[in-house]
């Protein structure tokens, strides 16, 4: 029987031989594998698996720098194989942790995203929280995800949160975060205001389709209360969070 996928992706992928991985990704839509399970199941888990083994100390810098370009790289290759759905008058702003692996999980969500039919903005790391307030306010989107965060940075995504809340610029406006610290720890998402969250790529899809606009039912002191219940994205086997 033939080894997975990801598996005989992920040996070239730590070893950093580029047209190894890139062969392989090729191949597979060669052969009729889908652009969107390629992302969902292969260079999404690859993206976790790499972020955990250089987190636990168990590859050097480089590997994980060599790593994560060549995930990115095969990413931008998959993004065009996507489907092209009609635009469905919907609009996401996306901003990540300022790293590497958190810029290319926000690129895969807004990549598929996009080919749902949304107008997806990318606003990336980095990126001072007067400008996502400015940001959001200007362009009203039905969804703002964040992914990923450090342990260091939940102080100010809490209050940034906060004070999109208190501001009441974009009351029906979604906020859901992905990855990064709030997959491991449990509910923290709530603690700091989110309206939902999701673990990986596909939970993270499902969750945004099925979420309504946020209902404001009360204020107080600028803050806007739900009526809509909070919803966390279940995990499926096929995918590995980050």
């Amino acid at each position: 029987m033939p080894e997975p996928l990801l598996t005989r992706y992920l040996q070239p992928l730590l070893a950093g031989r580029r047209a190894e991985c890139f062969d392989l990704i090729m191949d597979a839509l060669r052969t009729g594998a889908n652009s969107t399970d390629l992302l969902c199941d292969v260079i999404w888990p690859a993206m976790a698996q790499v972020e955990r083994l250089y987190r636990d100390d168990r590859i050097s810098t480089a590997t994980e720098h060599m790593a994560c370009r060549i995930n990115r790289t095969a990413a931008d290759q998959l993004q065009a194989h996507l489907p092209n759905t009609p635009a469905n008058g919907k609009r996401a702003v996306l901003m990540c942790a300022d790293t590497e692996h958190e810029e290319l999980g926000a690129q895969m969500v807004g990549d598929l995203l996009q080919s749902e039919g949304w107008e997806v903005f990318l606003v990336g790391g980095g990126v001072p929280d007067d400008e996502i307030l400015a940001i959001t306010g200007q362009l009203r989107p039905q969804m703002l995800l964040i992914f990923g965060a450090v342990p260091e940075a939940v102080p100010q995504t809490r209050a940034l949160i906060d004070h999109l809340h208190d501001i009441n610029a974009c009351p029906t406006m979604n906020i859901v975060v992905v990855g990064g610290i709030f997959n491991r720890a449990d509910g923290l998402w709530r603690e700091i205001g989110a309206d939902g969250f999701a673990d990986h790529l596909r939970t993270a899809l499902e969750l945004i389709r099925t979420m309504g606009p946020r209902v404001a039912s009360a204020t107080h002191h600028g803050f806007v209360k739900q009526r809509h219940r909070r919803r966390k994205g279940t995990p499926t086997p096929a995918t590995a969070a980050v």
